[in-house]
């Protein structure tokens, strides 16, 4: 084979490898994507979703409401997120129901621990904040009147409701920047807090259940 033959050959041999590569990218993406198993994935104890008892398999998803009692717990699968709703919660999902395609959460009381997948920015608000989120692990809870945001990893913008002036863009990459929220008349709305009440084996187990791991390595934090 002459040398500009082989040159041309071995340039077409590299196009169609890469794409191959890709083709097999893509249908492991879509195999992945078909592997997620909606809804309701764990119950524990008094849980209810639009006040039926809450079972393994029941879908959930933009204009329900999630309630928790007491020592009970949820884990549920909406679209590419994922979330556990800790006991004495109550969570209300909005967006488009008729798509199933979820654009915020209002976590009225308790506490939520959720990770999201890449694209469409999504929101969760309380009381007292607000916070934009995209492509991110964060845990919410709520504590009388602020709110105790943890951007576990990713960004997310965290939005004082009584003063949106004073918002603050997190980036993090483990539990680094942890946050408290207020209302109206405190001299800080927004402080510095320690990492309280979620796990990284809970972050490992949401982000499992639709096909993806954290971006860190759980083993370099005993």
């Amino acid at each position: 084979m002459k040398g500009n033959s082989r040159r041309i050959w071995l340039a077409r041999a590299a196009a169609g490898g890469a794409a191959l590569a890709l083709d097999m990218m893509r249908l492991r993406d879509a195999l992945a994507a078909d592997a997620v198993e909606e809804g309701v994935s764990r119950v524990r104890g008094d849980v209810h979703v639009n006040d039926k008892p809450a079972q393994r398999g029941m879908e959930v998803g933009p204009g329900d409401v999630v309630t928790t009692g007491r020592d009970a717990e949820l884990v549920v699968v909406v679209g590419r997120d994922a979330f556990l709703v800790r006991a004495d919660s109550r969570i209300e999902l909005s967006g488009d129901a008729k798509r199933q395609l979820l654009s915020s959460l209002r976590v009225v009381s308790g506490a939520l621990l959720s990770v999201f997948g890449p694209g469409r920015e999504k929101s969760i608000r309380t009381a007292t904040a607000a916070i934009g989120i995209r492509g991110t692990g964060v845990y919410v809870e709520i504590e009388g009147s602020r709110t105790y945001v943890c951007t576990c990893y990713g960004e997310s913008q965290l939005v004082p409701v009584d003063d949106p002036s004073r918002a603050e863009t997190v980036r993090t990459a483990h539990h680094d920047q942890p946050r408290y929220i207020y209302a109206k008349g405190m001299p800080r709305m927004i402080e510095k807090a320690p990492v309280i009440n979620h796990t990284d084996a809970e972050l490992v187990l949401l982000e499992s259940l639709v096909g993806r791991k954290v971006p860190f390595d759980p083993k370099s934090y005993p």
